[in-house]
């Protein structure tokens, strides 16, 4: 699970949202410090930026005063209890000097800021100050050290420390600025020591650039930082299991006894839960807890609990066994075509026997007084005999006497806030017992009502599930608390009965109701975005582009038939005149992708300036993958150049294929560390490379193409399971169109369409078998069935393709959830609805047209239907 999915999940009860944007009505959210209502200061601007409010002191002309792109900065560190205090000390120290700075302007977006899964490289910032020079930072260091001094805060992984307060300093860009880096991909820059921009690295480690001396005045304080280690401790780390905001989790060996132990860290201020327990007070609760439940056989043995430096740890007993998720990709029957009926009731048996020892163990937890709180498929260790269970990561529990909430867990046994006490823990069972079959309980967070349809298709699927196992389970999610007359629903947001659900397979009425759902979900009023969608619209460009963006929306809604959406195009029109700084170049994350869609819809001088806008960056150093480099850039060119005649397009399109063929002649980059696929592997540049042979000729592109393929395929692996050929990414195999084999197979058949090829003739036909399966976590294009829909459509490949194309598409419905009374998809994680291309409405809407709809001709860019293979030759 990505946990970065849970904060964009708390503005909205539909849709991903940014954090700062949460409702000033909603419960969690809380007033601005008094400084952020502060009037701005005679000769000062104030911009809201993001989760910041920047203060700029203007000069004579009225514009911001000139001062350093980049140099050494102060942050400052806060609690909720002193950062009311800390922003108005910073605001009255910086104003009088004319030094600009920016804060987190509120409770709630602090907070967020330090909660366990929030991005260690930003953890801990409340307060940024821009010194001028050197000599200005050691000042501010000392003076503002002083007025601070006392003062909390969580440590800021990337940073210096300034003495024991709560002040920090790295070195990295004052001003907003972009470089190319070594991945091909746009990053923050600075300028090194010769004035090229370099990436600004922002690795949660303090780290001084090799062009940069690090102040003499710093010195001893990196010598104080680095004077705590571990290496008196009686304890050998030997590997790290996990990092959160909150500390790591490590395996190691006590070095007196060799028993094989864990030690789990907590990091004060930082971690925070919802209800502000820092990382520190998990881990003293977890400790109680598992004391109290000592002996049971169910939970790891406390072995010591000690301090150092600030952080405090928890040693105990090493679990043998393995996480009950790892073994859902080996045994479930699901994962296959055409499952074998002893292999579901093999699975079956092993479920129901696994989902009881699971409730013996919380009934154990329970006796004890315990509520566990936090139970789910990564919290239980199933050993290796698996017969029994053990329950990890207790730092939620709390005595069933205190009858509370639950603060932290799983989106998917996520209970509503009608559930106390133990309760808790017996929705989680019911979570579970769904779970183990489709483990899809996230959609839940949208809608519990979700759970009947779930319990039909299991059934379905596994006819020896006893049916009252299944009915108890929905009575349990789906029950609501008595409450007072006009008391709020609370939990999730209900939607129709799964039965009133529109079928995805009944076209058009599905493809209006779709449209319907997105155009409802619009938000023209917005600058940041146009159709809810994935939490990467809140990057740099995301809210425009191809994947995530408008961009990607109007396409699909174009492709398939739907009325143009005026306002939409209005909207993207008005936000790329001129676009907004930081926007990537390429065909899913930026310009290009905007630039063909808006010349699809009839804008050419826009997509023309927005080319021209590419040719003036360095595109020549992009990646050279299809999502965001070389390959995607090149396809768009090219197109411009046919649609409009431009020989300068042509030519740098030209350029762009002639880049690749010449680094895929060099050595290979280790297998292991490459990515494969469509979208960030070879295969994309193969697609550009085919399409500029088809247009010029040149026999070297298409055996460049068949290189890139070859690359792709040294990745893949055919699944012990039956489950067809996939992306071998060494911890998990993908089948998926955007990172997986299924969009490999769309660049085979129309490599095919030119030249045989024994190696990808076989290859294709296994990656049929893969888009075949009958179950996939998710609906989404890239990374879900709509994907597999999507080319089971398209593809060439001799097979039963038409009833694997019925299938996918009735299993389509599995993920059908409601908006507005619409068709809708759950979007990445599904704990929210998107409506985008990459993971949305958007993308399944496409998907089902090139599937049900047979004068249609919708698909991805440069991906339209093949021409069959006697249709052979280059289009010159």
């Amino acid at each position: 699970m990505d946990q970065r999915y849970e904060v964009y999940a708390l503005t909205d009860r539909h849709f991903y949202d940014a954090p700062d944007r949460l409702s000033a009505g909603a419960p969690e959210a809380a007033p601005a410090y008094a400084a952020a209502r502060r009037a701005v200061p005679e000769g000062w601007e104030a911009a809201r930026i993001g989760d910041w409010l920047n203060l700029t002191p203007l000069g004579a002309d009225g514009r911001p005063a000139p001062g350093p792109a980049q140099g050494w900065k102060i942050h400052a560190s806060a609690t909720r209890a002193n950062a009311e205090r800390i922003a108005a000390i910073v605001w009255d120290y910086c104003v009088p000097r004319r030094i600009p700075f920016k804060f987190v302007p509120g409770p709630h977006l602090l907070h967020l800021r330090n909660t366990k899964y929030a991005a260690r490289d930003t953890s801990g910032k409340f307060v940024t100050v821009y010194p001028a020079d050197e000599e200005q930072l050691h000042l501010v260091l000392r003076e503002l050290g002083a007025l601070l001094e006392g003062f909390e805060g969580p440590y800021i992984l990337t940073d210096l420390r300034w003495g024991a307060g709560p002040l920090y300093v790295r070195y990295g860009a004052f001003a907003r600025a972009f470089v190319v880096d070594e991945r091909g991909t746009l990053v923050p820059a600075v300028r090194d020591g010769a004035g090229r921009a370099v990436p600004d690295r922002r690795a949660p480690s303090f780290q001084v650039p090799d062009w940069v001396t690090l102040p003499s005045f710093l010195e001893p304080h990196l010598a104080a930082r680095n004077t705590t280690t571990v290496g008196e401790l009686p304890y050998r780390i030997e590997k790290a299991l996990h990092f959160s905001n909150g500390g790591g989790v490590y395996a190691g060996t006590d070095t007196r006894d060799g028993r094989k132990v864990v030690l789990k860290e907590g990091r004060p201020h930082a971690g925070l839960a919802a209800d502000g327990a820092d990382a520190i007070s998990r881990l003293e609760r977890e400790r109680q807890a598992l004391e109290r439940v000592a002996g049971t056989g169910v939970v790891p043995e406390v072995r010591d609990w000690f301090t150092l430096g600030d952080h405090r740890f928890l040693v105990m007993d090493f679990v043998e066994g393995r996480p009950l998720n790892s073994f859902f990709a080996e045994k479930h029957p699901l994962l296959t075509p055409d499952p074998e009926p002893g292999a579901v009731a093999a699975y079956t048996e092993w479920a129901l026997r696994i989902h009881r020892a699971v409730e013996r163990a919380v009934e154990a937890v329970h006796a004890r007084g315990i509520v566990f709180n936090d139970l789910h498929v990564f919290n239980i260790m199933v050993a290796p005999d698996e017969e029994s269970v053990v329950l990890i990561d207790f730092e939620a529990a709390a005595p069933a006497s205190e009858d509370g909430r639950q603060v932290v867990a799983h989106p998917g046994f996520f209970a509503p806030p009608d559930r106390r006490g133990a309760d808790v823990d017996r929705y989680a069972l019911a979570c579970l017992r769904l779970a183990l079959f489709l483990p899809v309980t996230t959609l839940f967070v949208v809608d519990r009502g979700k759970a009947a349809h779930l319990a039909d298709v299991i059934a379905g699927q596994f006819p020896d599930v006893p049916r009252d196992f299944l009915d108890e389970a929905v009575a349990e999610i789906t029950r609501e608390a008595a409450r007072p007359v006009g008391a709020g629903t609370g939990g999730a947001a209900r939607v129709p009965a799964a039965a009133s659900l529109v079928d995805p397979a009944d076209w058009p009425y599905s493809r209006d109701s779709m449209v319907k759902a997105i155009l409802a979900s619009a938000t023209p009023e917005r600058d940041d975005r146009l159709f809810p969608g994935d939490i990467a619209q809140f990057s740099d460009g995301g809210g425009l582009g191809l994947a995530h963006g408008a961009a990607g929306v109007l396409y699909a809604l174009a492709g398939t038939g739907a009325d143009r959406y005026e306002e939409g195009e209005r909207w993207l029109l008005a936000r790329t005149a001129p676009p907004p700084v930081g926007t990537p170049l390429g065909l899913y994350d930026g310009l290009a992708g905007i630039a063909h869609v808006l010349d699809r819809l009839g804008h050419r001088q826009r997509a023309l300036d927005l080319a021209d806008g590419i040719l003036r960056e360095r595109w020549q150093r992009l990646s050279s993958d299809l999502h965001g480099g070389l390959a995607g850039v090149g396809l768009v060119l090219g197109e411009l150049a046919r649609t409009t005649g431009e020989g300068e397009l042509r030519d740098r399109a030209a350029e762009a294929a002639h880049l690749l063929v010449e680094r895929l002649a060099e050595p290979a980059p280790d297998t292991s560390r490459r990515r494969a696929g469509l979208l960030r592997g070879a295969s994309g540049p193969a697609l550009f490379l085919l399409r500029q042979y088809e247009r010029t000729g040149e026999r070297e592109l298409l055996e460049a193409a068949a290189a890139a393929l070859r690359r792709d395929l040294d990745r893949c692996v055919v699944q012990p399971n039956g489950g067809g050929l996939a992306v071998d990414e060494g911890w998990r195999t993908l089948p998926y169109l955007g990172d997986g084999s299924v969009g490999v197979g769309m660049v085979l058949d129309d490599f095919l369409a030119h030249a045989d090829d024994e190696r990808f003739e076989r290859a294709r036909a296994d990656i049929l078998t893969a888009a075949a399966s009958r179950f996939y976590a998710q609906p989404g294009l890239f990374q879900g069935r709509a994907g597999m829909i999507l080319h089971l459509s398209r593809t060439t490949t001799p097979g039963p393709t038409e009833r694997r194309l019925a299938e996918q598409v009735g299993a389509l419905g599995w993920y059908a959830m409601a908006y507005e009374g619409q068709l809708a998809f759950p979007g990445h994680q599904m704990m929210r609805l998107s409506m985008d291309l990459a993971t949305g409405t958007a993308g399944c809407l496409l998907a089902l047209a090139a599937a049900l709809d047979g004068e249609s001709a919708a698909g991805l860019p440069f991906l339209t239907p093949p021409r069959r293979p006697h249709e052979r030759g280059p289009a010159n």
